[in-house]
């Protein structure tokens, strides 16, 4: 199943460090079938606030995104990112072709506080504000 890292990164001013990073990431993630899906595109926000960037790479599957994170061939490199740009970088696996949300949807309402029985009846009574309209006109039809 697909696989993907994904960095948030906050804005950072341009570092040779930084440039030599972008130059040589590529090499690391290749041998574990890595490619990047996003990279130095801007985004819009449609919810919330979102500074910096996102960048993407897709893996074959979890296990080769843990590979490449943890090769020696990454680990060298990393530090030329990290010294200079913060941001949270993630691996999450995907989902499978033709995956369906209803059994989440499913769980979800599985995981609910039961409804007291109590506020069940409560609602099946009138409230008092409608029994005090209705008093009226009993007492006028009796």
């Amino acid at each position: 199943m697909t696989a993907y890292a994904i960095a948030h990164l906050q804005d950072a001013a341009p570092h040779a460090e930084i440039a030599e990073y972008i130059e040589r990431i590529t090499g690391t993630f290749e041998p574990y079938g890595g490619r990047f899906l996003v990279h130095g595109t801007r985004h819009e926000t449609k919810e919330g606030t979102w500074p910096g960037a996102i960048v993407m790479i897709g893996f074959p599957s979890i296990a080769e995104a843990r590979a490449w994170w943890d090769s020696p061939a990454y680990q060298e490199i990393a530090p030329l990112r990290s010294r200079h740009i913060q941001g949270d970088i993630i691996l999450v696996e995907g989902v499978p072709e033709g995956y369906d949300p209803t059994g989440v949807a499913t769980a979800v309402r599985a995981a609910l506080p039961a409804e007291p029985a109590r506020r069940v009846a409560e609602r099946a009574l009138p409230s008092d504000a409608a029994r005090r309209e209705a008093a009226p006109l009993v007492d006028s039809a009796g």
